[in-house]
């Protein structure tokens, strides 16, 4: 989904404090970030996605883009905020795990949760046998929708390296749902 044509306007209206417009821009991009926080590793992938947020909020005003230039924005503020929250980790140790720090507890239908529930083990055991920089540029492309260039961009690497690095973490996927008798 994407704002399109409206993107322009909503900015402009978030800019100057309107509250549906925050909450387009929020709706648009929130989930992809939360996704890409949670993929690689993030603790609290909602609060970390709050703290994004709030960095948005702060710098809106020096903003000037597209809306291809905002999401990109946004997950670099989003990836630099990973980065501080690995850092601080690594000064205190944490006793949660990082399938604990993903499981939603909203409740509803017990049966759909416990099915995405085993598909994100799935994928966050998968994303763990990849190497940094591959399962950075998998989340970033994949569940931020980001191109090879705002990839590049945001992880500070040259574009063949983005490139790279996302050949190799496909065939690792693929190498492991091989294993696993997933694919034929």
């Amino acid at each position: 989904m994407s704002l399109g044509a409206e993107f322009a306007p909503t900015l402009e209206a978030a800019k100057d404090g309107e509250e549906w417009a925050w909450a387009d821009l929020y709706r648009e991009v929130a989930g992809p970030v939360k996704g890409y926080l949670a993929s690689r590793g993030a603790m609290d992938p909602e609060d970390l996605t709050s703290e994004t947020f709030l960095q948005v909020a702060r710098n809106i005003h020096a903003f000037e883009g597209n809306e291809t230039s905002f999401r990109s924005w946004v997950f670099v503020i989003a990836h630099r905020r990973l980065i501080d929250s690995r850092r601080a980790r690594g000064r205190r140790p944490e006793t949660t795990t990082l399938l604990e720090a993903t499981a939603d507890s909203t409740g509803g239908d017990v049966e759909e949760e416990a099915l995405d529930s085993l598909v994100a083990e799935e994928l966050l055991r998968a994303f763990e046998q990849l190497t940094d920089i591959q399962g950075d540029v998998l989340a970033l492309r994949i569940l931020g929708r980001l191109t090879l260039e705002e990839t590049a961009q945001i992880l500070g690497k040259r574009v063949g390296a983005i490139k790279a690095a996302q050949r190799r973490g496909l065939m690792a996927l693929q190498q492991r749902l091989d294993f696993q008798g997933v694919t034929q």
